[in-house]
């Protein structure tokens, strides 16, 4: 199981998690809630300040956020007119059996207790309905992407995503997989503000996260292919894994 502290991390920087962090493309949404018609029921599990309820809202379905942060579930309400979070985590869901047609997971399926959360799950999709993880994910076969994850110490990744992650459980079917490319424009104070939100740099020393900083505006100021730029294009690879209640 991840740790505690750094799964519970972001709600001191829930606002600007809810502005930095990527939003997912609408295509990716799509295929992980491909099949279950339109005006789905989804469930939210880890919903954070709410960027994919919004984005699976947009495509119409209702959506019903989770999230065990109450800074977090502050800003989705702030941030998502008429919804309010559940105050729950994902190895106990306040919901009854087979509630929902679809439940997704943008960005924190990897802080679950995934044995406990795997059966919860299972209890509140209706058999045929889709559990759907996604993952906004830098491309770090990029080189300069590469080397802002060594200096922030992010060590997630689409190759680890896809590896580490093989099934769901006895009550899933087979994993099936989708990637989406896309790419978020930010000034290099975006970036550096972007990773202030990650769990490493919010638990890191006061020492630590000085290095980090200045590492950073070291190399967007100094590496070719951004020196000199008032805006980045940050490169991304959206990991859906998608697989159906039995």
């Amino acid at each position: 199981m991840a740790d505690h502290t750094q799964a519970l991390s972001f709600g001191v920087a829930a606002a600007d998690y809810d502005r930095f962090r990527p939003r997912y493309p609408d295509a990716a949404v799509r295929w992980a809630l491909d099949g279950l018609g339109s005006s789905a029921r989804i469930v939210d599990l880890g919903a954070g300040t709410g960027i994919l309820t919004r984005g699976v809202l947009a495509l119409g379905h209702e959506v019903t956020p989770v999230e065990p942060d109450p800074a977090m579930r502050a800003q989705l309400a702030a941030a998502t007119p008429g919804l309010t979070a559940l105050a729950a985590g994902a190895e106990s869901v306040p919901l009854p059996d087979e509630v929902a047609d679809g439940v997704v997971v943008g960005q924190a399926y990897h802080w679950f207790d995934r044995e406990l959360a795997h059966i919860e799950i299972a209890r509140v999709l209706r058999p045929g309905g889709t559990f759907a993880p996604i993952w906004n994910l830098r491309d770090d076969r990029v080189d300069w992407v590469a080397e802002l994850g060594r200096i922030a110490h992010l060590g997630d990744n689409a190759g680890n995503v896809i590896e580490r992650y093989t099934d769901f459980g006895p009550a899933f079917e087979p994993i099936e997989l989708g990637e989406f490319n896309h790419h978020t424009t930010l000034t290099p104070d975006d970036i550096v503000a972007m990773l202030h939100t990650r769990s490493y740099w919010l638990t890191a020393p006061a020492e630590r996260r000085a290095t980090i900083d200045q590492e950073l505006r070291e190399l967007l100021a100094t590496h070719p292919e951004l020196a000199g730029r008032e805006t980045v294009e940050l490169p991304y690879r959206t990991i859906v894994l998608r697989a159906r209640r039995r």
